[in-house]
């Protein structure tokens, strides 16, 4: 009795673990497949979860790989997911139905006392977890993949599309993919084809679940900016700003930061990638906050530069309102099915943004701010902070993006960012789900002083 009473609280806790996320619906994923499928041109698409995270880089724990995680929904490592293509029949080969197969590396009891409960391949209820068609043994895979590719000569189906590694590089399917052509049986002449920009066209529109997750990644965070503006003032240090913010989101359900954050001050607010968080705030200086939180997978990305005193200079001032007037010309700008997140397209948001600073305001030696726009407008927002998405295409219904228009003067100490996120609804008007999150330079005075009330979204 008591072993079965063990083995039942094991098996509730494996379930539990594949449901600790605010997972989307078992269809929703199974859609993805389907569609990705129909990108497969009679190929196969074999994708790899990486292994249990270990040693000094496992931070925060294991955490799923993007494309298998958005094809799945499925947070343990090890698994294989391999979908096959429909495919008509030629000559003597006979047609071929759409099918899905997730593979999970069989249990070890020993290992789990360390990592945690798995759902094992075997369990009767992995396909009702998992939304998968069918599951099976991790073992299995160079098998059933064996009797799905033709022999050799490969005719034009022997593909398999897989992250493929670039030269010098490494991936989840390099170690994968050796053990697979380990063997007498696999087909020779295989062609093995990148995978990644077939999903980034994919995941580059989002669906309402996807946005949702999102949007609460994105309240989370905003109430994190807030605590962290009310509590900026000279003598604080960065770094307990940025432990502020992820308390803030931690206990909003977030997982972890969905980037490492940046709370520069002074100088420091003039290094875009700014990261030691280490400096003491000091009078009459500014900070710029870059933080968000993750939220079941999904990131946020979210940027607001104050005045450490609680008023900003003339100075700090006119570069705010500058940058701020840069983001407001782009939003204005936006018209779904036209405007574009590249630099050299035409109806190009990142072009508007430059223009209006490059024409409003000079610096210390009279020349044009243009040359302190230093990086990009605009990133899609997913799976990832700088997600894979297809930038050649306009923007429209279900894309996720920033518009973060900054301008950075190191010999002024005067750095200033103004990230917001945006998605454009199915009717084509653009969202700022940071809506409730002050903007303009009076908005944050009066927060600052806490004359202005909180309204966490």
């Amino acid at each position: 009795m008591r072993k079965i009473l063990y083995l039942t609280i094991f098996c509730f806790a494996a379930f539990q673990s594949s449901t600790a996320l605010d997972r989307q619906p078992n269809s929703d994923y199974h859609a993805r497949r389907e569609k990705l499928a129909a990108k497969l041109d009679g190929g196969f698409a074999l994708l790899f979860a990486p292994p249990e995270a270990e040693g000094p880089n496992d931070l925060y724990g294991y955490r799923p790989d993007d494309n298998f995680y958005y094809l799945t929904g499925w947070t343990e490592p090890g698994a294989a997911l391999l979908v096959v293509s429909v495919e008509e029949a030629q000559g003597n080969t006979p047609a071929r139905t759409y099918a899905e197969i997730l593979f999970l590396p069989n249990r070890n009891y020993s290992q789990e006392r360390w990592t945690g409960p798995k759902l094992g391949p075997d369990d009767p209820k992995a396909i009702q977890i998992t939304g998968v068609d069918r599951v099976d043994a991790l073992d299995n895979l160079r098998t059933e993949l064996v009797k799905l590719l033709p022999v050799s000569p490969p005719p034009r189906n022997a593909r398999i599309y897989t992250d493929v590694p670039a030269s010098g590089e490494r991936s989840n399917s390099t170690e994968p993919l050796s053990w697979l052509k380990n063997a007498n049986a696999f087909p020779v002449g295989t062609e093995y084809r990148d995978i990644r920009p077939l999903l980034a066209s994919l995941r580059t529109v989002k669906d309402a679940g996807e946005i949702e997750l999102v949007r609460k990644a994105t309240n989370a965070s905003i109430a994190a900016h807030f605590a962290a503006i009310r509590a900026i003032h000279p003598g604080t240090t960065e770094r307990e700003i940025s432990a502020l913010m992820q308390y803030e989101w931690g206990k909003r359900s977030c997982e972890r930061p969905a980037y490492a954050p940046i709370v520069g001050s002074g100088l420091n607010s003039t290094v875009l990638h700014y990261s030691d968080d280490s400096q003491t705030m000091q009078a009459g200086d500014l900070i710029l906050i870059d933080a968000a939180g993750e939220y079941s997978m999904y990131a946020s990305d979210i940027t607001r530069t104050m005045p450490i005193s609680g008023r900003f200079s003339a100075r700090q001032r006119q570069i705010y309102d500058i940058v701020l007037g840069a983001q407001k010309a782009a939003m204005a700008a936006f018209q779904s099915g036209k405007s574009s997140l590249r630099r050299s397209q035409p109806d190009s948001l990142y072009e508007v943004a430059y223009q209006y600073i490059n024409t409003h305001g000079k610096d210390s030696h009279g020349e044009p701010l243009g040359k302190y726009f230093i990086h990009g407008l605009s990133h899609y927002v997913g799976l990832n902070v700088h997600d894979e998405g297809d930038y050649s295409v306009p923007l429209g219904p279900g894309m996720v993006f920033t518009i973060e228009p900054g301008i950075y003067i190191p010999e002024e100490k005067l750095g200033v960012r103004i990230e917001d996120m945006f998605y454009v609804d199915n009717g084509g008007k653009l969202i700022r789900l940071t809506e409730s999150l002050p903007q303009t330079a009076d908005e944050i005075e009066r927060l600052m002083s806490g004359k202005a009330q909180i309204k966490n979204p």
